[in-house]
């Protein structure tokens, strides 16, 4: 199988002036990292992934994400894990290689120039795979 292209780097999705979470992308999932507060068991905090959804929080306290994705995913190859007080939540993209300006739906949104070098990124990965698949190594 070809060696993907790996994410150059993280995208650090802020508000307030705050690191909220981390996250990249490859062709078939956005990624997104937490870094988990100090304390709390990692049974107490929950991920609930729906299609055009997600909330993350801490059991019993108001959700700490809550929005809507910027894009369809599959919930069914989606999903979440807890590893170094850090939860990385996978989501599989619905339309693979499309190109998400951000996982939330209207924020945080990549200026233009990052945009264009994530789509030119995706699309050489895509590019890679079928040249790969055509013509295997």
């Amino acid at each position: 199988m070809s060696e993907k292209l790996a994410p150059e780097k993280r995208h650090i999705f802020l508000h307030n002036g705050e690191k909220v979470f981390e996250w990249d992308q490859t062709l078939e999932e956005v990624n997104i990292y937490i870094n988990l507060p100090p304390n709390v068991h990692s049974k107490q905090f929950y991920c609930k992934i729906q299609s055009k959804h997600v909330e993350v929080g801490i059991k019993g306290n108001p959700p700490y994400l809550n929005h809507d994705l910027f894009c369809p995913v599959k919930t069914d190859s989606s999903f979440w894990t807890i590893e170094d007080d850090i939860m990385h939540i996978t989501l599989q993209k619905r339309d693979k290689g499309q190109t998400w300006s951000s996982p939330i739906l209207g924020q945080g949104q990549l200026d233009p120039y990052s945009t264009d070098l994530e789509q030119k990124r995706l699309m050489l990965q895509r590019f890679q795979e079928e040249v790969n698949h055509v013509f295997p190594p």
